[in-house]
């Protein structure tokens, strides 16, 4: 094997013109500097010509620095510059093929060419790399190279390139004719950032990221400019051209050309081995650039880079948690530009005026949040449109506000709401989102108002029971009881309790006719965490009377020490379920008497916490209710026996003349969400899961070094039963938020 390929396949072609021939040399021994008429060839090949996907993979590893398998070619990159110059050839194709106005030329092909071939043999060397700062990428020219076009010889390419992409992006409308090109410049950036990949998900001031820093540094009208097109690709979702081809790099019938499977294997090659991470779990009608628009947006956003941190503090060789600790109490994060156009986005529908008025300096991303909020509506199955609704709700006051009024809320929560009740079938990452979304929204007293407001007709996905002229409200009740049950018997994570609770008592003030079968589930959701409560009393008390033997009291110490804790956990689900009933009668008792004939045909159930000191407080409030209502149904005179319609009628009636009398007024509970101080170790990882899962291939074994690359906080990892392993659930906690009362 030499230096290049093997002479070319196609023999009725001249051997320099040919597609393999001009790969080669690019791959080669030989430099041809950036004026070279190679350069133009190269570029200017049809998309027709085929070429065999093992052949890509031996250019590949022929360019590659640190090959083992062609040791001759180690240095070809290194000292041919080639992957650096392709890049400045990308740039000056994306600017000569702008300023021809858009119409089809070479211009076009030469662009379509260089991004398809830049992107393959970029995304080997990042793959590939042994070094921490990417030297193998070598984006810069040699000081003998002759420069052209106002090239300056110490610019620097990765910003050069990363400029050129984004201003074309933000420029230049998408259509029939620069679809493709669109497509392949998303595909390039997530190439080109995938740098992440090989770090820790919490990027350091030493990390190296050539080209999502550099995409960091554009200046902020560019970045708006971004910013807004890729939203608007996402909520337009342009439709595939006709005459678009089907670019896969393994197709064995009807193979397209060369240059068209590079660029198959420019958007998924780099993602193959760390596909064992992910599965893709999205649902709905797919759009190639809605999504890959989405998905750059979503890397963009949540990047979050250390600066600057105190050396003697951040020193990586020093494992302690309590360096870690420090370490992240010290650090200063770069601002992320991306993220703060995206908070400060504004409604189309506001003026100049208004933006001036609220002191917003400069550019401002202007969105049509009606379509946007449509288009979230109906994509919510898919993961990546929940982190961006999070991203919205949690960070731009001003969508939240704009949803918050909306009267159609159903819109948005009929489709979060069905997800919840599908959780089985989803990542534990996106109910946990669509929790995160609801505890966010019921932080507004208007919301929890609206929602107890708007009747469902019916509910044709709920099945256990018929839910026909349902209120909402009702229906978020039921819903999030639900999950309570699930993650009870599942998954056993606590923030997920702690999250519907949280979310449950935010509304509970608020209840409005509440249904007959949402108030039995909120009895009986007390009644289930007090058998849990009752049986971890009961475990921890037999560890006690059984540590008799001296050698077993150390490893029973441990266990009555665990149970403990876990009855702690639930003696305050439970006082927060009862603060939640308390709300309901104390606040909204008469407008609500499916709630009395709940508690009024299950007050048995609290009988036994009745002189428990964390809940008699409020169960004193339960049996003023019992009392009132008790005594009056004793006093009441039938003939015949009481029915459910006669008591639920006596129960209405005899609302009207309760005045509260004897309760004791709480404070309101009212939990806000609030995200955790270094939110980049979870969203990191989790936006490039969600990439990764997006890509539509076989998987290949990853080697053992690459297994540690990407540390996620939360792999969709089962037992034998299909249950999520509850360990690696419970480290989420730690990375996600936090929620205060």
């Amino acid at each position: 094997m030499g230096a290049v390929p093997s002479t070319p396949r196609y023999s009725d072609a001249q051997p320099q013109d040919s597609a393999e021939y001009l790969i080669a040399t690019f791959v080669g021994e030989k430099s041809f500097p950036l004026a070279s008429d190679f350069w133009q060839k190269l570029l200017e090949l049809p998309l027709s010509l085929r070429w065999p996907s093992h052949r890509v993979h031996q250019a590949c590893e022929l360019l590659d620095v640190v090959s083992v398998i062609y040791p001759c070619a180690a240095r070809n990159n290194c000292y041919t510059r080639h992957l650096a110059k392709i890049l400045i050839h990308l740039t000056w194709c994306l600017q000569e093929y702008t300023s021809s106005s858009g119409t089809p030329s070479t211009a076009y092909v030469k662009a379509v060419n260089a991004v398809y071939i830049s992107s393959v043999f970029l995304k080997y060397l990042i793959e590939n790399s042994q070094s921490d700062n990417f030297e193998e990428l070598h984006l810069s020219l040699d000081e003998s190279e002759t420069i052209t076009k106002e090239f300056m010889i110490d610019q620097n390419i990765e910003n050069l390139v990363m400029h050129s992409v984004l201003t074309f992006i933000a420029s230049v409308d998408v259509s029939p004719d620069t679809y493709l090109l669109h497509q392949e410049l998303l595909n390039f950036m997530h190439i080109a950032m995938s740098t992440q990949l090989l770090y820790g998900p919490s990027p350091g001031p030493s990390d190296v990221h050539p080209f999502i820093d550099a995409t960091m540094a554009e200046e902020s009208s560019l970045v708006c400019s971004v910013v807004h097109k890729l939203l608007l690709n996402y909520i337009t979702r342009p439709h595939i051209p006709s005459n678009a081809a089907s670019y896969s790099l393994f197709s064995e019938v009807n193979e397209p050309g060369v240059l068209q499977r590079v660029g198959s294997a420019a958007a998924t090659f780099v993602l193959l081995p760390f596909n064992y991470l992910v599965s893709s779990s999205g649902e709905g009608s797919r759009n190639p650039l809605a999504d890959s628009s989405l998905l750059v947006l979503l890397v963009l956003i949540h990047y979050r880079k250390c600066a600057v941190g105190d050396e003697s503090i951040t020193d990586r060789s020093d494992d302690s948690a309590t360096s870690d600790s420090l370490s992240k109490l010290n650090a200063n994060f770069s601002d992320n530009p991306y993220c703060k156009a995206l908070e400060n986005a504004r409604d189309i529908e506001f003026g100049h005026v208004d933006i001036e008025g609220n002191g917003n300096n400069g550019p401002v991303v202007r969105l049509p949040f009606a379509s946007l909020f449509d288009t979230l509506g109906m994509c919510l199955a898919d993961e990546t449109a929940v982190l961006l609704l999070y991203s919205l709700v949690q960070g731009n006051s001003n969508f939240l506000e704009y949803v918050l009024v909306r009267t159609d809320l159903d819109t948005l929560l009929m489709p979060i709401l069905e997800t919840l009740y599908n959780a089985s079938k989803r990542t534990s990452n996106q109910i946990y989102m669509l929790l995160i979304i609801l505890l966010i929204l019921s932080q507004d007293s208007t919301f929890n108002a609206s929602i107890h407001k708007m009747i469902l007709p019916s509910v044709p996905w709920y099945q256990e029971h018929r839910l026909n002229q349902t209120y909402l409200g009702s229906l978020m009740v039921i819903i999030l009881i639900r999950t309570v049950k699930y993650n009870l018997s599942k998954l056993r994570d606590v923030y997920l309790h702690t999250t519907c609770l949280a979310t449950l008592a935010n509304m509970a003030p608020h209840v409005h006719r509440l249904s007959a079968y949402a108030s039995q589930r909120l009895v009986s959701l007390f009644y289930m965490l007090s058998r849990k409560y009752n049986k971890l009393a009961e475990l921890r008390g037999d560890k006690k009377g059984n540590s008799m033997e001296q050698d077993s009291l150390a490893e029973d110490m441990v266990v009555i020490v665990v149970f403990s804790a876990e009855l702690h956990i639930y003696t305050d689900f439970l006082r927060i379920v009862l603060e939640i009933l308390n709300a309901i009668l104390t606040y909204a008792l008469p407008r609500n008497p499916e709630v009395v004939y709940a508690v009024l045909h299950r007050q048995e159930v609290f009988q036994p916490f009745k002189s428990h000191p964390r809940f008699n407080e409020l169960l004193e409030n339960i049996y003023t209710v019992l009392d009132f209502f008790n005594s009056r149904l004793d006093a009441q005179r039938l003939d015949g026996e009481w029915s459910v319609e006669k008591v639920l009628q006596f129960i209405i009636i005899n609302c009207r003349s309760w005045r509260g009398d004897g309760l004791k007024m709480f404070t309101q509970l009212h939990f806000s969400y609030e995200q955790e101080s270094h939110p980049e170790e979870f969203f990191i990882p989790y936006v490039w899961q969600l990439v990764l899962s997006h890509w539509y291939l076989s998987c290949s074994p990853p080697s053992s070094s690459q297994k540690d690359l990407l540390d996620l906080p939360l792999k969709q990892q089962t037992d034998q039963d299909g249950e999520l392993d509850e360990h690696q659930s419970g480290e989420l906690n730690e990375h996600i938020v936090q929620v205060e009362q």
